[in-house]
């Protein structure tokens, strides 16, 4: 609840992003959130502004920068195409002009900044320079970015402190020592400055995770974030992840600890959030079910709560298979989970070896024959150009799941800075955090090329449009299924046509107005031989499409 006796104001900032996409759906500033709920919880006196803007600001296109110009061949048309990639690069949110702006007119006292993703730092520091150019306010960033890599972020002008892993306590520590004008060699977490040499002060934990309160959402209307064109609010039920997966930097944050909330605290959040307007829910954990017994009570209490279909429930960052059973499976499809995203990454044995990730092929195939039987829209993801893996084990995957009744989710290898592969590579230069991302296919071996890992992503939305399509027999051969999507017009037929081309022709065509445009970089050699490995085409509807040699060259 929030007080009227303001003296001091902190407004936090979800700044935008500058890619050729964006995650439109993803966007709930919630890091934020939690940190506006701690501070009024333990300092009341405080009163804080949650200001989101990337998201509800639309996006306008903005040059291509220099360190980017090498995909110009890559992404080369604006292809309106079913196979698409990406054409244009975006700015995805407020300009930095209106940000200096908004923020000043706040007359904020301290201004905090969330830098969440390394390839967007320079929109953080962009922010921090608008907002100083219109008041003098010390600015502190804190997020996944800044855990990784605090010391660049801290030599920046414009960036008086950062806060390294998770920031409720030292927040609250920082504010408090600010507020009193004392020293910060206390305050845990802390980055600053100290007669113009960076200090980092050792790393405490956090709050324990049920003392944190509730997120506070208040800033935003219930409206404001929308999945299906209905409101969506965010869950987070465990901080950190059990595994240690070298790809990924999210011990760079939450520490070596899995913690997990309480079923209790799980379950009296979405009841406040149904009084607030909410019915369908995102987990954003790292590993939802990593126990799953407490899952199963989670589920339990809603399905005993909520009429059927009054929820509806999601997991969009990824569910690991091996934390599920046939029970659990049936518990969150009552509760209303409707979409399973499976977490696969490799099939390969050696590379999941490497990773230091844990695997059971058996178990995640069973996993997808229990969600066909319980109906659930599943999509598993594969990453594309992981360092260590070649490019035949990378077919072997793509190859196993289009047999299989799931959508291809495939995202090309990016390098965290600060991840345990990173240590493998020189030190990251700003240039290459700045290439950290799926879009720039930065990463390429001795193993495979950008050419190739361009074509295995296009390759994956051929299939998913196979994939897609819903059949009026449960096996058809691909030539009749071809037929039957044609005469569905539209981009449907479009689709079929460029497949058949790409056959005839051996060339892949982007959709560019009236005419037809080559994708040079496609390599059809390499789709061929993932397509003489395909027995048959699992549709998501668990149809089959059969037949494929059809369509092969002689």
């Amino acid at each position: 609840m929030q007080k009227s006796n303001k003296t001091t104001k902190l407004v936090l900032i979800q700044p935008p992003i500058q890619d050729f996409y964006e995650t439109s759906i993803r966007l709930q500033p919630i890091g934020l959130c939690y940190l506006k709920a701690t501070v009024y919880k333990f300092l009341p006196e405080w009163e804080v502004v949650v200001k989101d803007y990337h998201h509800g600001w639309g996006r306008h296109t903005i040059p291509l920068p220099k360190e980017l110009v090498y995909l110009k061949e890559y992404y080369a048309y604006p292809d309106k195409s079913p196979f698409s990639s990406f054409y244009h690069y975006y700015h995805f949110g407020a300009s930095f002009l209106e940000i200096g702006e908004q923020v000043a007119s706040e007359s904020p006292d301290l201004v905090g900044i969330s830098s969440l993703f390394s390839p967007y730092y320079r929109e953080v520091l962009a922010c921090a320079d608008a907002i100083k150019s219109h008041i003098n306010v010390p600015i502190i960033a804190g997020g996944s970015h800044v855990s990784a890599d605090p010391i660049r972020m801290l030599q920046y002008p414009s960036i008086d402190y950062v806060i390294r892993g998770e920031g409720e306590r030292p927040l609250i520590c920082f504010l408090e020592a600010w507020k009193q004008q004392e020293g910060y060699g206390h305050v845990p977490n802390l980055g600053w400055k100290r007669n113009g040499t960076v200090v980092l002060n050792p790393i405490e934990p956090n709050y324990a995770i049920d003392e944190i309160p509730f997120p506070d959402f208040s800033d935003f209307s219930v409206n404001q974030y929308l999945f299906e064109k209905r409101p969506l609010c965010f869950l987070i039920t465990s901080r950190g992840c059990p595994y240690h997966c070298s790809f990924c930097s999210v011990h760079q944050t939450f520490g070596q600890r899995y913690r997990k909330r309480s079923v209790v605290s799980i379950f009296q959040e979405i009841l406040q959030r149904v009084e607030e307007g909410y019915r369908i829910f995102d987990f954003e954990d790292d590993d939802l079910t990593f126990h799953k017994e407490e899952m199963k009570r989670l589920c339990e209490k809603i399905i005993a709560h909520f009429s059927v279909g009054q929820l509806q429930l999601l997991a969009m960052n990824g569910i690991s298979y091996l934390h599920l059973d046939q029970e659990l499976l049936r518990l969150m499809k009552e509760a209303g989970f409707s979409h399973l995203n499976l977490a696969l990454v490799s099939a390969d044995s050696e590379t999941r070896s490497l990773l230091n990730r844990p695997f059971s092929l058996e178990k995640y195939l069973g996993i997808v024959q229990q969600g066909v039987s319980l109906k659930f829209n599943m999509v598993a993801y594969q990453i594309l150009g992981l360092p260590q893996e070649k490019l035949e084990t990378m077919m072997t995957t793509l190859v196993l799941n289009t047999k299989l009744p799931v959508l291809l989710g495939a995202s090309m290898f990016y390098l965290t800075p600060n991840s345990p592969i990173a240590q493998d590579f020189p030190a990251c230069s700003e240039e290459d955090i700045f290439k950290s991302r799926l879009t720039a296919m930065a990463i390429e071996t001795s193993h495979f090329s950008r050419n190739d890992i361009f074509t295995l992503f296009i390759t994956t939305r051929i299939i998913n449009f196979l994939k897609g399509i819903v059949l009026p027999e449960d096996s058809m051969p691909l030539h009749h299924v071809l037929s039957y999507a044609a005469s569905q017009g539209g981009k449907t037929a479009t689709g079929v046509a460029l497949l058949c081309k790409l056959f005839e022709e051996k060339k892949l065509y982007a959709v560019v107005g009236q005419d037809l445009q080559p994708i040079k970089q496609f390599r059809f050699e390499l789709f061929f031989q993932i397509w003489s490995q395909i027995d048959y085409i699992g549709t998501q509807a668990a149809q089959r499409i059969t037949d494929l040699e059809n369509l092969l060259p002689a």
